[in-house]
């Protein structure tokens, strides 16, 4: 994972209603190679969406955010893997036992059919979620920091290969967690940019910078009135911090 370029690390996000805007946007950025599916679009369009872009050969992040019974999990993960999506995602406070039945039935569903398995990656906290909300909503007595090293380290122990965390916390992460474990971060945002509501946020070189291994940047490049120039300014300055 280490040898991916700059542009290869990022993850734009297809957050649109049809199918139809969404492959107009992934056509008008040819340069884009990763694409992320949500809810929003798969709900809508549907698994075709996900042959439609394998058809222009991108690589996908499913990004439903799985959490369920162990045995529920297992077979959507299974169906998942067929589609020959690259990353996807659960949830992390869904426990060990899920997680595992999760990543069991992708790796034999990946056996069966002679595929490559995906990197299954487990949401550690939503971006959107602050330190006050965590405290006086969710009631976890943790900081948001310990409490997303917590859940990142019931999934590296289950095996999956990766988490979903706010880019705040990669430093210690990185600290802690296998090098070779992958991290991926919204609530990325450049300093031109507007937060919207994420309130964990760092700048794509930061990110970069503290190890991030993906980051997921949506409205700074898809809401831009040149989405193809933010798209590049990203990844030159990144490139520029990293030199």
């Amino acid at each position: 994972m280490n040898q991916l370029t700059v542009d290869q690390q990022i993850i734009v996000p297809l957050d649109l209603p049809t199918a139809e805007a969404a492959l107009a946007l992934v056509d008008s950025l040819p340069q884009v190679s990763f694409w992320k599916v949500g809810l929003e679009l798969f709900i809508s369009a549907g698994p075709s969406i996900l042959g439609e872009l394998k058809a222009r050969d991108k690589r996908i992040f499913l990004d439903l955010k799985l959490h369920d019974i162990p045995n529920t999990m297992a077979g959507a993960c299974a169906a998942a893997t067929r589609y020959g999506v690259d990353i996807m995602t659960l949830h992390a406070a869904a426990g060990k036992a899920a997680l595992g039945a999760a990543l069991a039935a992708a790796q034999a569903e990946a056996d069966a059919h002679h595929i490559p398995l995906p990197l299954i990656v487990a949401v550690t906290l939503l971006t959107s979620i602050s330190a006050e909300a965590l405290s006086s909503e969710l009631r976890v007595p943790l900081t948001v920091g310990d409490y997303a090293l917590q859940l990142a380290q019931i999934t590296q122990e289950v095996g999956l290969g990766g988490v979903v965390c706010s880019p705040q916390e990669v430093p210690h992460m990185r600290q802690v967690l296998s090098p070779n474990f992958a991290l991926v971060c919204p609530g990325v945002r450049p300093t031109w940019a507007s937060a919207n509501d994420q309130q964990r946020t760092l700048t794509p070189a930061q990110a970069l910078q503290a190890g991030a291994t993906y980051l997921v940047i949506g409205r700074p490049i898809t809401a831009s009135p040149d989405p193809a120039a933010a798209f590049q300014c990203i990844c030159d300055e990144c490139t520029t911090a990293l030199a």
